[in-house]
C-alpha cells in the first residue's frame, strides 16, 4: 500500500516514520528542513509541495492508496475536502475548527472512508467514550488532558509540538460543553480548577472547545466536558496577552509595516514554545465516566501518563498522537473498518474489535491507557 502523509512537522514525521516500517510512504511539505529531518530517520520518499494548492490534489495523490492529513488546523478542513474530492481514503489529525461531519455526504458520494480527529484528545478520548456508550448508560463524561515540559521554565512553562497558532486557537475559541442536557458556551480559559495528579503534581485545568463532534454524536449524554491542563499560573499569563491585543487578527501598522498581531505573536511563541528532541516532557490525560452498567452505578476511569522516548528522541505528544493515527491506518488496512463517510473516533469505537485493535497497537508502542471500574 502506498501512503501519502501531508505535513512533516513533529507529529507528521513520527506518523511517516512509523508507517514506513510496513508501507511505501511519501511525505509532502513546503519546508525542506522538515523533510530532511524525516529523511534522516526513516526510509521515506519526500516531496516539496504547496499543500494549500487544493486544485492540485487530484494529480498529486493519484498514485496513493491512502492519505494522512497532518497539516496545521487553519488549513485542515480544506485539505480534507480536497483529499475526499480526490477519492482517497484518509486519516486526519489536523484538528480544524470547522465541522468535519459536513463533508460526510461528499465522502459517501466519492466512496471514501475518512476518519478524523485521530489524536489523543480529540481522538482516544472520543474512542473510549464511543466504546463505553455501547456498554453503559453514561450520565457524565469528563476529559482532562495536557502536554507539558518536565522542566518548568518561566514565563510560559509550556512547550508544544504543534503550530503556536493552533494552540492560540484553543485559548481564544469559545468553549462548549453540556450540563444537565443544555449546551453551555463560555470563554476559553474559564472555570479554572487546581487538580492533583500523582505523576505531575498540581495542575491547572480550564475550559477549551475540545468536545468537537461528540456534542452532536452523543447528544443523549446529559453532561459532557473537556478541560485542558497546564502548570498553575499559565491562564493568567495567556489572558494578559489576550487582553493586551497580542492575539488580535485585525491589521496594524508599525513604522510602515502592516501585519496582524496574531502573526507576530505566533512568530515569537514559535521560538518560546518550540520543543527540541532532547526536551523532557509528558502527556497526561484522565477520563471519568459516571453511569450505569447492568443496573449498577459505576465510575469508569481511563488514565494516560506518557513521557518522551529518549532512545528515539521522540516527544510524548508526537508519540501519543502519531501512534493513534497510525493505529487507525493499520486498522483500516486490516479491513476492520471500511464504512464510507466521515467518522470521528467515537463512531469507530462502537466496534469492540476496532477499539481493542487500537488499544493493543498503542500498548505495543508503550503508550498505555490504564482502566479502572469502581462501583459507587
Amino acid at each position: 500500500m502506498k501512503i501519502a502523509v501531508l505535513g512533516a512537522g513533529m507529529v507528521g514525521r513520527t506518523i511517516a516514520e512509523d508507517l514506513s516500517v510496513i508501507y511505501a510512504v511519501t511525505s509532502f511539505d513546503w519546508d525542506e528542513i522538515n523533510l530532511s529531518l524525516l529523511k534522516s530517520r526513516a526510509d521515506v520518499d519526500t516531496q516539496i509541495a504547496d499543500l494549500q494548492n487544493y486544485p492540485g490534489y487530484m494529480e498529486m495523490l493519484r498514485s496513493f492508496d491512502l492519505v494522512v492529513s497532518a497539516v496545521p488546523g487553519f488549513m485542515g478542513y480544506n485539505t480534507l475536502k480536497a483529499i475526499i474530492s480526490s477519492g482517497k481514503n484518509v486519516v486526519d489529525i489536523s484538528f480544524f475548527p470547522e465541522d468535519g461531519l459536513d463533508l460526510d455526504s461528499l465522502a459517501k458520494k466519492n466512496k471514501v472512508t475518512a476518519i478524523i480527529d485521530c489524536g489523543v484528545a480529540p481522538g482516544m478520548s472520543n474512542l473510549i467514550l464511543g466504546r463505553y456508550n455501547e456498554i453503559m448508560k453514561i450520565d457524565s463524561f469528563e476529559c482532562l488532558v495536557g502536554g507539558l515540559p518536565k522542566l518548568r521554565k518561566k514565563p510560559f512553562e509550556y512547550k508544544a509540538p504543534f503550530s503556536p497558532i493552533d494552540v492560540i486557537e484553543e485559548y481564544t475559541r469559545p468553549a462548549r460543553y453540556v450540563e444537565n442536557g443544555h449546551l453551555i458556551t463560555k470563554p476559553a480559559l474559564s472555570d479554572s480548577e487546581l487538580i492533583h495528579f500523582d505523576e505531575a503534581g498540581t495542575l491547572e485545568s480550564f475550559n477549551t472547545d475540545g468536545l468537537r463532534s461528540i456534542l452532536f454524536t452523543m447528544k443523549h449524554i446529559p453532561n459532557l466536558k473537556e478541560k485542558t491542563l497546564r502548570y498553575p499560573g499559565h491562564i493568567d499569563l495567556i489572558k494578559s496577552l489576550q487582553q493586551a491585543g497580542f492575539f488580535d487578527e485585525g491589521l496594524v501598522e508599525v513604522k510602515g509595516q502592516v501585519f496582524r498581531p496574531l502573526d507576530f505573536t505566533s512568530s515569537i511563541l514559535f521560538k518560546q514554545w518550540k520543543l527540541s528532541p532532547h526536551d523532557a516532557e509528558f502527556t497526561i490525560m484522565r477520563i471519568n465516566m459516571d453511569g450505569e452498567i447492568d443496573g449498577k452505578q459505576v465510575k469508569v476511569e481511563y488514565s494516560l501518563y506518557d513521557e518522551n522516548d529518549t532512545a528515539t528522541q521522540t516527544s510524548s505528544m508526537s508519540r501519543t498522537t502519531a501512534f493513534t493515527c497510525t493505529a487507525v491506518v493499520n486498522m483500516m488496512n486490516s479491513e476492520l473498518f471500511n464504512q464510507k463517510g466521515v467518522f470521528p473516533p467515537e463512531l469507530v469505537g462502537k466496534s469492540e474489535e476496532c477499539f481493542n485493535y487500537i488499544i493493543q497497537y498503542l500498548s505495543e508502542r508503550n503508550v498505555i491507557y490504564k482502566k479502572s471500574i469502581v462501583a459507587v
